[in-house]
């Protein structure tokens, strides 16, 4: 399974589509006098508590829903319109939206003025001034990019097959079918060396990947076909079942963490 390359967060960017506008807050041109603000010039108001009682780190993935705005309350991105959440790092969005984030718990909607010194700065294609953003916040996940602390050898409660892989169900699933050798398969993973270091992870790109199970290593194709649908997996995988020392790739055994989201077919 090859290395992806880290995909735009859609909140760095104005939508590609031209989606149908979703109507401005009548206070978009100007913060309100009980709007919070913060010494970097942030401002926000608490439209919606939440019921959270953990805010999010500067490196936590965050699932939010939003919708941004011009002063002048011209929509220029909205995951409503594409009607999906989005799930991204908070270390790879502009200075305003991590800091509003991290003001808010689970359940929260808070509406954002972003002065353009926390936004984008004037860089060409980008929204430009002050951005105002409605942001509810899903959900909030510590950075894969922390390995499990038995990343280096598998526990003694880890089960282990015949081939030498060893597996440890993080959280059972919800569903009854296991994938077989061919099925197509959607997860979210991280995967690790057993020196720490994350190596490549859907988690942090904001996407689940889609693919076909007997066209990866063979210890993701023996693996995953121990789980059901909504189960989260950790595996160690050794070196014969992983990429067998080939240039480019990872070496040695490898630790994943892993969750069926959808067995496609």
């Amino acid at each position: 399974m090859a290395t992806l390359a880290m995909a735009a967060v859609a909140a760095q960017r104005p939508s590609a589509t031209a989606p149908k506008p979703i109507p401005a807050p009548p206070d978009v041109a100007a913060m309100p006098t009980d709007a919070q603000k913060t010494k970097s010039g942030l401002a926000s108001k608490v439209m919606t508590a939440g019921s959270g009682d953990r805010k999010p780190a500067p490196n936590d993935i965050v699932t939010v829903h939003y919708t941004g705005w011009t002063t002048d309350g011209k929509m220029f991105d909205s995951s409503h319109t594409r009607e999906n959440p989005s799930t991204f790092p908070l270390d790879r969005v502009i200075a305003g939206w991590r800091e509003c984030v991290q003001l808010m718990v689970v359940g929260e909607m808070r509406r954002c003025w972003i002065p353009q010194q926390l936004a984008y700065k004037g860089q060409a294609g980008r929204p430009a001034g002050m951005l105002v953003f409605d942001v509810e916040l899903l959900g909030a996940r510590p950075s894969p990019s922390a390995p499990p602390v038995d990343v280096a050898q598998a526990p003694g409660d880890a089960r282990k097959t015949d081939s030498g892989l060893a597996y440890k169900v993080l959280a059972r699933g919800t569903g009854s079918q296991h994938p077989s050798s061919g099925s197509l398969v959607t997860v979210q993973y991280t995967g690790w060396t057993t020196d720490g270091k994350m190596f490549d992870s859907s988690v942090m790109r904001g996407s689940p990947a889609t693919f076909q199970l007997d066209q990866v290593i063979k210890g993701w194709t023996e693996g995953v076909q121990l789980m059901v649908e909504g189960e989260k997996a950790r595996f160690w995988v050794p070196e014969a079942l992983a990429y067998q020392g080939q240039a480019g790739s990872p070496a040695g055994m490898l630790v994943f963490d892993v969750e069926l989201i959808r067995i496609e077919k």
